[in-house]
């Protein structure tokens, strides 16, 4: 399949899994140069693909809002599946294996790509699609994405993951001119979060170092714990809420980041930022950082890494840094 010049890649959410199929738009260009890749990704993420240079088109869809007003956004949905039924591609690949992202990969004219029954995360995604592949699921999600693009396309991907993005260059007038580090202790979960006593420990350990902890949020929830974990740790910011492309410029001047199972340390660790990622009730093997000797995975299921452990990641890392 090396004559694929059109590519449709279909990896739709959530921020990390976004995140973890960059490194495939890597692969494409180096085996296949001329390659023109367009990406179907969630409204909300579509700053992530932007950030890949090689990237040509970005087209956005919105199944979580879709979902709440099906029947006001009808127009918008049949806009985007028309269009999607009007671009001339040679392959669709969906490396997300879900029915929502099969379905949207069903709507290209073309050959599609993805998953066989047994390797797919919804095995029914595996019925939409016109060549399927066998890629083992004990593995990191990142590698599964590689190889079944690889089968797709005709070759084998080799050495390190290159996710090829790099931060945002905006400016941030709140940023400190001192170096920081950045502590991402909100998670979607509260079985992932950190404890309060950890993350104040640890700013102060900074702090001693010579480090500023800045503390971004992302709702009201969020934004009242940062608040209280600033009055605990000296000179920390609680900054304003940042967009995506935002958070890259932040992060991507970080010294260090330290995070619980979240999109934005993934987006540190893709960025070749010292990344420490904290894992409370999650495999980290399989969806944890995976970015080489700058990325470090503590903790897992129902195993909190303690505050000592996290310091000497943080030394261990800096010393690659």
């Amino acid at each position: 399949m090396q004559s694929a010049h059109r590519i449709l890649l279909v990896k739709t959410s959530s921020l990390g899994d976004v995140l973890h199929n960059l490194p495939v738009v890597t692969d494409i260009r180096k085996h296949i140069p001329d390659a023109s890749i367009d990406w179907v990704v969630e409204e909300s993420f579509s700053a992530l693909p932007k950030l890949h240079s090689r990237v040509n088109r970005i087209i956005p869809v919105a199944l979580r809002r879709w979902r709440r007003s099906w029947w006001q956004s009808r127009s918008e949905m049949q806009a985007v599946f028309r269009e999607l039924r009007a671009s001339r591609y040679d392959l669709a690949l969906d490396t997300q294996g879900l029915l929502k992202s099969a379905l949207i990969t069903r709507c290209a004219h073309t050959v599609r790509c993805g998953y066989d029954w047994s390797s797919a995360r919804e095995p029914l995604s595996s019925l939409f699609y016109n060549r399927t592949f066998t890629v083992s699921k004990n593995q990191h999600a990142v590698e599964r994405n590689r190889q079944l693009a690889g089968q797709a396309l005709g070759y084998i991907p080799q050495g390190a993951p290159d996710y090829g993005i790099h931060a945002s260059d905006i400016a941030l007038t709140w940023l400190p001119s001192q170096p920081f580090v950045v502590l991402l202790h909100a998670t979607s979960r509260d079985d992932k979060l950190w404890a309060e006593p950890n993350w104040i420990e640890l700013g102060n350990q900074m702090n001693r170092m010579g480090l500023r902890s800045i503390l971004p949020w992302g709702n009201e929830r969020e934004r009242i714990r940062s608040e209280r974990l600033c009055s605990r740790i000296p000179m920390a910011i609680c900054i304003p809420r940042v967009n995506l492309n935002e958070a890259a410029a932040m992060l991507g001047q970080a010294k260090v980041v330290v995070g619980v199972d979240t999109g934005l340390s993934h987006l540190a660790a893709a960025l070749d930022i010292p990344t420490i990622g904290i894992y409370t009730s999650t495999d980290a093997g399989l969806t944890g950082l995976y970015a080489g000797s700058r990325a470090i995975n503590l903790g897992g299921k129902n195993c909190s890494p303690t505050v000592a452990e996290v310091i000497k990641a943080i030394e261990e890392v800096s010393r690659h840094d």
